[in-house]
């Protein structure tokens, strides 16, 4: 079947070089019959690419009824907007097939077509068009759905309890439908979470999702940016744990938000840190590890910008990497994968060359980063870990001398690190805390505290300074503020200190009564609110002119959120950190078994008689 493939994407190739046109004459006739000339062309590439005539001449027909097929559908869309579209079906059914339809449908009517049409359970399947996860509620149209798109069909396979049992069996799988949806939207939840509460994560508790250069030190990031990076770096992280159960059609869509997310985030940013190319060559696989890479229109393009961002991580010629860690050994398996892809997207191509020369290079790499498992053995002797022992090992070439003093040298650099960060979050915490202590919301001392580098008097005045965090500082709303009845001995205390009354008043009811909060800002002000800060004049009401209630703000602030909401919370953020890996470099860790095997089933394509 992949020789077959590969022999029609060469013919395809020789055709576009020689600009031959298969769909028009001489080579199609007017009742679409091929013409004679079409035998000039099997004996032609039959003895340029040296295979049977037979096989040639069923093969261009194959080119030519295809062609003809799509000029047709291209005409039938322009006259009656019916779009067709190829469906790629699960990997056990592996295969094309057309389906006609308008675009104006909804995402669900779209999967229930391609359910009952092909025997699939509805609720079990998960259609991905254009890299992302066809809306169920919107129509094909607004979702950018074009005429001659690609649908990739992915099936969720049952557990071995769920076949055995067949009860019930179209319940069970619409909840695993459903759980699976639930659980990719706390994965964005607890993300959301930690994003904005990491200061106060004790460091053992999440071992791994910080934003770090390749020294393994800590990037300094904009609120607005982080949020996005924290969310793509764990949805990829649920799809790789996802992709080591070898669960693929799970993943893909966790691959595909994170790509999402991290197209989020500036170029620049991601040019200090290689997660982004890693995801790439992750979604490709995946893809590939499907049989569904003809799904991914722009697979070359994915493997060129991971390339081109591991070369402006790690140096042209890897030098960053040897600067910083010494050598460059256990990278080299992303380039093994990348490599490996690349070769077979070309392989695929009719590229025969280019394949060759890139699937030989991922054989190079294979065998030089092979791990004798004895060393691996003498290491955990010692007391590293496998994982510890396979990096270092790469790293050092293999020598276990080496690679010990390296597993005990980067882990003493760790902790340092460590020492060092956790020192700063330390200072951040309480600098944080000093400002909430002043009255401020933790948001307000977050977003000042990155303005200000650190420094806590400019935080405070950055804050005082920018009226928009003053009212988040009281989570403003205006219903909850006008209603708000401060007391008046707290009144009293401020126009004692010299402050207007009409000021004063002003300012407690703004900020529900926190005298400190109501007093600093209007010492900053000059004893008068911001017209930004001041409310809109209106006519008041009895009741408002003879209020003067003794509740104190603890008493009227309430709590905001229940009891459910943050175990709901805590069970989204547990979940992130299920699948956050230990070791930061565990996406270098790879095996190798699956990359030997691909490498020897496409070095025996490539070495097979092509007629």
């Amino acid at each position: 079947m992949a020789q077959k493939k590969y022999l029609i994407a060469k013919l395809t190739s020789c055709l576009r070089e020689d600009k031959i046109k298969l769909w028009k004459p001489p080579y199609t006739n007017e009742e679409k019959e091929p013409g004679e000339e079409m035998k000039d062309l099997v004996q032609k590439y039959s003895s340029k690419l040296k295979i049977d005539e037979g096989d040639a001449e069923d093969m261009l027909e194959e080119i030519r009824c295809k062609a003809i097929e799509r000029g047709t559908g291209n005409e039938n869309f322009k006259v009656t907007g019916v779009a067709r579209l190829d469906i790629y079906l699960p990997r056990r059914k592996c295969r094309k097939i057309p389906l006609e339809t308008n675009l104006f449908i909804t995402g669900k009517e779209l999967r229930s077509q391609i359910a009952q049409e092909h025997g699939l359970k509805e609720n079990a399947i998960k259609i991905i068009i254009n890299k992302k996860q066809l809306d169920l509620g919107k129509t094909l149209e607004d979702q950018g759905v074009a005429h001659n798109a690609k649908v990739m069909v992915l099936q969720l396979e049952q557990s071995d309890e769920e076949t055995k049992l067949q009860v019930q069996e179209e319940e069970l799988q619409c909840k695993k439908e459903q759980e699976i949806d639930n659980k990719r939207q706390r994965t964005k939840k607890g993300l959301e979470i930690l994003s904005e509460r990491e200061e106060y994560l004790d460091e053992e508790s999440l071992p791994y999702l910080d934003i770090a250069n390749q020294t393994g030190r800590s990037i300094e990031i904009p609120p607005q940016v982080k949020t996005a990076l924290v969310l793509a770096m764990g949805c990829h992280e649920k799809g790789r744990a996802l992709m080591k159960k070898k669960e693929y059609e799970i993943a893909l869509p966790y691959l595909l938000d994170a790509d999402k997310q991290f197209c989020e985030c500036s170029p620049e940013l991601l040019d200090t840190v290689d997660n982004y190319a890693v995801l790439q060559l992750d979604i490709v696989w995946c893809y590939f590890r499907l049989e569904q890479l003809d799904c991914l229109d722009d697979a070359e393009k994915k493997l060129s910008t991971a390339q081109r961002c591991f070369q402006r991580c790690y140096g042209e010629n890897h030098e960053r990497l040897i600067d910083i860690k010494g050598s460059y050994g256990r990278e080299k398996v992303l380039f093994l994968r990348l490599y490996l892809l690349q070769g077979i997207g070309y392989y695929h191509s009719g590229r025969e060359k280019e394949a060759a020369e890139y699937i030989q290079r991922a054989s190079s790499l294979h065998e030089e980063l092979s791990i004798d498992p004895d060393k691996v053995h003498h290491l955990s002797l010692m007391g590293f870990s496998e994982q510890e022992a396979r990096l270092a090992l790469r790293a050092c070439h293999g020598n276990v001398e080496y690679a010990a003093n390296l597993i005990t040298n980067r882990r003493e650099e760790k902790a340092q690190i460590r020492r060092e960060e956790r020192a700063k979050r330390r200072q951040r915490i309480e600098n944080i805390n000093a400002l909430k202590r002043m009255g401020f919301s933790e948001r307000a001392a977050q977003v000042a505290l990155q303005n200000a580098q650190g420094d806590l008097n400019q935080a405070s005045q950055f804050i005082l300074d920018s009226p928009e965090l003053l009212l988040d500082s009281n989570d403003n709303d205006p219903e909850t503020t006008d209603q708000f009845q401060f007391s008046q001995e707290n009144l009293e205390c401020l126009v004692y200190l010299g402050f207007d009354r009409e000021s004063a008043k002003q300012a407690l009811q703004l900020f529900k009564g926190n005298m400190q909060l109501a007093c600093q800002t209007l010492v900053h002000y000059g004893g008068v609110l911001p017209a930004a800060l001041r409310p809109a004049p209106k006519a008041a009401s009895p009741s408002e002119e003879s209020a003067s209630s003794e509740l104190s703000p603890t008493d009227s602030a309430g709590s905001s959120s229940s009891p459910t909401d943050e175990d709901m919370e805590t069970e989204a953020v547990n979940e992130i950190i299920e699948d956050i890996p230990e070791h930061e470099e565990d996406y270098l860790d790879l095996t190798l078994e699956e990359e030997e095997q691909i490498i020897q089933e496409y070095l025996s394509y490539l070495q097979e008689p092509q007629h």
